[in-house]
Parts: C-alpha cells; structure tokens; sequence
C-alpha cells in the first residue's frame, strides 16, 4: 500500500540548490515524486547566526512505514554530507517528514506530523504551493488555513523556479 508523504528539504552549507536537487532524486528511492515545490531562500529560524537556507517541500507516493521512511531520510542525509553538531544549525541538507497520511505519531523518535511545520513560514510556503488543501491531522486546518493564520516574521522568498517535475 502507498502513503503520500510531504517531506521538507533544507541546506545552507555550499552549493545549497544542488543539495536540495541531490536529495530530491535520492528521495525517489523511497517512493514516487509526485510534486516538488519551487525553491525558497529563507532566513534561519531558531538559530540565527548562519547562512540563510534553500527550502522545498516534495510529495512522495511511498510503500515505506514512518520509521523506514525516516531512516531512508537519515541515509540519504548521511550520503550527503550532513553533520548534527549544533541543534538548527548549518547543514547541508536536512529532511523532515512534515506529513504521513492522516498519521499521527509521537515516539522517541519520531513525531508526525512534524511539530512545528504549523509554525514555520519556510515549511507552509513551498507545502501550500504543491498541497494547499492537504489538511494536518492535529489542528484539522488546510495547510492553505494554516498560512493564512501564520504570525511567523522570518524572510521567505522564492528563490528558483520549480524544481524539475517528475
């Protein structure tokens, strides 16, 4: 059976855009790419003093379970060159499983929908580009509801024009 997962990409450590392309392919491993987001330039959230980022957001059609899928994430962050040294810092890439179907789920090691997807101006742009109607299993909102309500101030403007589509 297939879910549709959204998964966030970031970077903000060298060629920032090739990162996010590389893990864009190396996503299709896990599933189909249905719809890949425009990229955004965005100002860092929560720890400041660094570059600003690349941010997308793709849907993925994938047979994976949460906790596979999640490990595939980390495999492919690992394959490029991500180091976990400062919490949000800089990264060369950095993968989030923002939704998983209508699940809701919060362990150790791994909480969905992403708990601060609903707060965050450079997840709710690129996702409400490619699934505005999608709706988080918690608040019950569209993520389009949800923008509309965001109060986050930090910059986001698109930065390239969509990705190659699938």
């Amino acid at each position: 059976m297939l879910t549709t997962a959204y998964i966030g990409i970031g970077s903000n450590i060298g060629d920032k855009k090739a990162a996010c392309r590389r893990a864009i392919k190396l996503l299709g491993k896990a599933g189909r790419i249905v719809a890949a987001s425009s990229f955004y330039c965005t100002e860092p959230v929560g720890y400041p003093d660094q570059e600003e980022f690349v941010n997308a957001v793709v849907e993925l059609e994938t047979p994976l379970s949460p906790p596979a899928l999640l490990a595939q994430c980390h495999v492919i962050e690992d394959e490029l060159g991500r180091s976990r040294l400062v919490r949000w810092g800089p990264r060369t890439i950095d993968l989030d499983i923002l939704l998983y179907g209508e699940a809701v789920l919060n362990d150790a090691e791994l909480t969905i929908p992403h708990p601060l997807m609903s707060a965050r101006a450079f997840v709710l742009i690129p996702l409400a580009e490619i699934a505005d109607e999608a709706v988080h299993p918690v608040c019950k909102e569209t993520i389009a509801q949800l923008l509309h309500n965001l109060h986050d101030v930090h910059r986001v403007t698109l930065c390239d024009s969509p990705v190659d589509q699938p």
